[in-house]
């Protein structure tokens, strides 16, 4: 590897599925990360020389990247009152005891979906792939089939699409779509690019009277939540399926 094909230590053991950027530079800069034998530091570069360790645990050299099979993502239909967390102090099921366990990675979850909301929860073992799908510059579009209770007004469905302000800023829906339902208990899809902390609820709920009964993401980029999956239960991306999102976030795989 010549020096100007270095890259740097969080987005290579990001690339290994050893976590999301954000996650391994919390790594190196609590000291648990060397290289050739001296901790890491936030930004450093690697080439095919390097020895890494993490937590005392030698990693192959970046020479081996190329060997390094095509990754795996999966489809979880995500219930409502599963928490997305690895382990939860108050004992609730979360989302990674319905996953396949694997051999020397780890799943990276792809965003969240907030306790009582369900539908399309990604995972994958490419943690530069998750960072890329996560991050807000390429705007990767979710949309959710909402139910919600109370009188939804012409005004309301304006100020839904042109902005919100809420207490962290303001917020939008790109596209509003009636979907059935009569009087107070009506269903609608909404797209949103943002990645607020429960967004979609608190934009309807920013409007009188208005609350939401039932939510479900239907889509993730371009991943729709088949019709034909139970809700708990997971299935593999295909290849092409992969490939498609990485070519959402401009990532060669």
């Amino acid at each position: 590897m010549k020096k100007n094909d270095e890259e740097r230590l969080q987005k290579y053991l990001a690339a290994l599925g050893l976590g999301s950027r954000r996650e391994l530079e919390e790594w190196i800069t609590a000291g648990r990360i060397q290289v050739n034998g001296r901790v890491a530091t936030l930004g450093q570069k690697v080439s095919s020389m390097s020895r890494i360790s993490v937590d005392g645990q030698s990693l192959r050299s970046p020479s081996a990247r190329a060997a390094e099979p095509f990754p795996k993502v999966l489809l979880y239909y995500k219930p409502e009152g599963e928490i997305c967390t690895l382990d939860d102090p108050e004992g609730r099921k979360t989302v990674f005891q319905a996953l396949p366990r694997l051999r020397g990675k780890r799943w990276v979850m792809v965003g969240r979906l907030d306790l009582n909301t369900m539908g399309v929860l990604l995972f994958t073992t490419h943690g530069e792939l998750a960072n890329r799908l996560m991050h807000p510059k390429y705007e990767i579009e979710r949309e959710y089939a909402v139910r919600v209770r109370g009188h939804v007004t012409n005004s309301m469905l304006t100020r839904l699409r042109t902005g919100v302000e809420l207490e962290d800023g303001m917020a939008h829906f790109d596209t509003v779509t009636a979907a059935g339902g009569e009087g107070t208990n009506q269903w609608f899809h909404v797209t949103l690019k943002g990645g607020k902390n429960r967004e979609v609820r608190r934009l309807w709920e920013s409007q009188e009277g208005i609350q939401v009964s039932r939510l479900t993401r239907v889509r993730f980029g371009n991943i729709l939540l088949p019709r034909e999956m139970h809700r708990g239960r997971w299935d593999y991306l295909s290849k092409l399926q992969v490939q498609k999102l990485a070519d959402l976030v401009k990532l060669e795989l």
